[in-house]
Parts: structure tokens; sequence; C-alpha cells
């Protein structure tokens, strides 16, 4: 059955616009981005399909265009759209990192560097630079491959914070094996950028690390 024949006040338009988006399911989150079925399916039942198929809406988010396309009624100009909506949400988030203490905001800080770092099929070395007052002065991807305490360079780190005039840092890199927790090589490789950032009076506030739909902080776990 279409979805414009079902009572009005199970279609998920209709029922975001009248309870909020928060009272909606991922399927009917997911439907409503979507749009359109195809002959036989619905909005839902592709959305349904497609996170049966990837398992959450973290790995939708995350697929590569080939996986995403490979998918019946799904195509290029619909992953297109999936990710210019992501990329959308990671600017306003990083907007509003920028507008308010980011210590203050540990919530924030977590859903952007998940928007940032979930879906990448390789592991990234992220920086958050902040000010005196724990404003976001920059967002850098610092590096990238397969990240091992010799290739995170501290003297690259440090040129970094002080060509930002940084007071302290936020450091964080995924996991795409989508376990979040850290290696004996995160926790040596922190220490010694703890160490580095020190001689110039920076702060290390916290390292995350992202995983499938989790960040795992180091400060949190008495780590830093």
């Amino acid at each position: 059955m279409a979805i414009t024949n079902w009572p009005v006040s199970e279609r998920p338009r209709e029922k975001l616009l009248q309870k909020g988006a928060t009272a909606l399911s991922d399927t009917e989150l997911l439907a409503i981005f979507l749009r359109t079925g195809i002959t036989g399916k619905s909005a839902v039942d592709l959305a349904r399909e497609l996170l049966s198929h990837f398992g959450s809406l973290t790995n939708v988010f995350a697929a590569s265009q080939t996986s995403f396309c490979q998918i019946p009624g799904m195509g290029i100009a619909k992953y297109a759209q999936l990710q210019a909506v992501l990329e959308m949400a990671r600017r306003s988030l990083g907007e509003e990192l920028k507008s308010g203490n980011a210590m203050s905001s540990p919530g924030l800080v977590r859903d952007f560097l998940r928007l940032s770092l979930a879906n990448k099929q390789h592991e990234v070395f992220l920086g958050i630079f902040l000010d005196a007052k724990n404003h976001t002065i920059a967002s850098e991807e610092l590096f990238s491959g397969t990240l091992t305490q010799a290739s995170v360079y501290p003297r690259e780190v440090v040129k970094r914070a002080l060509y930002h005039n940084a007071a302290a840092i936020i450091f964080a890199h995924n996991h795409p094996s989508g376990v979040a927790e850290p290696s004996h090589a995160d926790k040596v490789l922190t220490q010694s950028l703890k160490q580095a950032l020190a001689m110039i009076d920076v702060k290390v506030l916290d390292h995350f690390i992202v995983g499938n739909g989790t960040a795992f902080s180091f400060a949190e776990n008495d780590l830093i």
C-alpha cells in the first residue's frame, strides 16, 4: 500500500510535523529523506531494507558510493543528497562549537566528531584547536592513513598549535574497525603529544576515539 493511502497519523512526514522529528523511528526518518519508493515498494520499505542491509543509520551514512548505489532504488542522486545532508550537519555543529565553550558541551563535541570521522574508510587524526576560553579556533585533519606513534608527529602538531595561537587542543581519531577502545599505542601517543604541547603551554583537554556510533573519551576515563 502506498504511503498516501495510510492513515494520516501514521505517515512519516505528517507524523514529524505533528509530533516532531524525535518521535520518528530511524526507518521513518530515512523514508522522509528518500521521499519516494519504487514499483512495489514504498519509501518506508526501502528505508527498512537500507537499515537491514547496512545494520544502522551510522553505517548507512558511512556507506561508500558503490555499496549504497547497489541497493535497488538507490542511485548517485540519492547518494549525493545524503552526503550533502551530512555535510550541512557537520558544518552546523562546527559553527555551534565555534560560538560556545567546547568543554561545556561534550555532547556537541561528540556529535561533531562522529559526523566528521565515523564514515572514514581509513584512520584520520584530527585536532580541535581552542583559545583560552575553550572556544574553537579551528578543526583540522592533521594526519591520515594507518596511524601509529611514528606516523603522528608531535613536532607538526606543535607547529599547528603555534600557528593557531591555541591555548588548548582536543584530539580525535577514528577506528575503521568500529571498536572505540584505545590501544596501548593510542595511550602512548596521547602522552607523547601531551608532553610535547606542555613545552609551549598548550593543554591537551581530551582525546576521542570514534567507532560505530560511539566515541571513547580519554578524559572521562582518567587517561589524560
